[in-house]
C-alpha cells in the first residue's frame, strides 16, 4: 500500500474520529478506554477512545491544530495545559512525555494536560509528518507553553 493509499484512508477515518470526538467533549457521552458497543457502520471503526479528565464544562472549547514537522524537525520542550487528543495523518511522530517512556505513534495518541513534552519530532529523517493535535479546554489558555530550558537548550 503506497503513501497516498494511507493518507486516504487515514483522512477517510479522520471524520468519524472528529465526530466521535466532538460527541465526548460535549459530555453527552463518557469515553472509555475499550468499548464493546458496535458501531452503525462496518466501515467505520474506533481509532482511539479516552476517558477525559475532570472539567468545570461550562466553557467547553475545542481547537484543531494541524501540526507539521519536516523530516527530522521537532519541536522545543513545551506542554499543553489541555488534554490532547492526536491523530497522526502522514508519517510517524515520536514524543517523550517526563517520566514516561519514548513512543513512537502512527495513528491516535493522547497527551494528559500539563505533562512536560521533551521530545516531540518527526521519527523520520526522510519523510515529513503531519498531524492533528486536537485540544479540549475548559478555560482560554495559550494551548502551548515552553518548558523551562535544560542547560545549552534553545527555548
Amino acid at each position: 500500500m503506497g503513501p497516498t493509499t494511507n493518507s486516504f484512508k487515514r483522512s477517510k477515518h479522520f471524520g468519524s474520529l472528529i465526530s466521535w470526538l466532538l460527541f465526548a467533549a460535549l459530555g453527552t457521552a463518557t469515553a472509555q478506554t475499550t468499548s464493546s458497543a458496535p458501531l452503525e457502520n462496518p466501515r467505520d471503526r474506533i481509532v482511539f477512545a479516552h476517558s477525559l479528565p475532570k472539567s468545570a464544562g461550562k466553557n467547553l472549547k475545542v481547537t484543531l491544530v494541524e501540526v507539521r514537522y519536516g523530516p527530522g524537525e521537532s519541536s522545543p520542550s513545551h506542554s499543553h495545559p489541555c488534554p490532547v487528543i492526536g491523530y497522526v495523518l502522514e508519517g510517524s511522530l515520536r514524543t517523550k512525555v517526563k517520566g514516561q517512556p519514548e513512543n513512537i505513534y502512527n495513528e491516535s495518541f493522547y497527551e494528559s494536560p500539563n505533562g512536560v513534552h521533551e521530545v516531540s519530532a518527526n521519527a523520520s529523517q526522510t519523510e515529513p509528518a503531519k498531524f492533528i493535535a486536537y485540544f479540549v479546554c475548559d478555560r482560554d489558555v495559550p494551548l502551548s507553553v515552553a518548558s523551562a530550558s535544560k542547560e545549552g537548550e534553545q527555548p
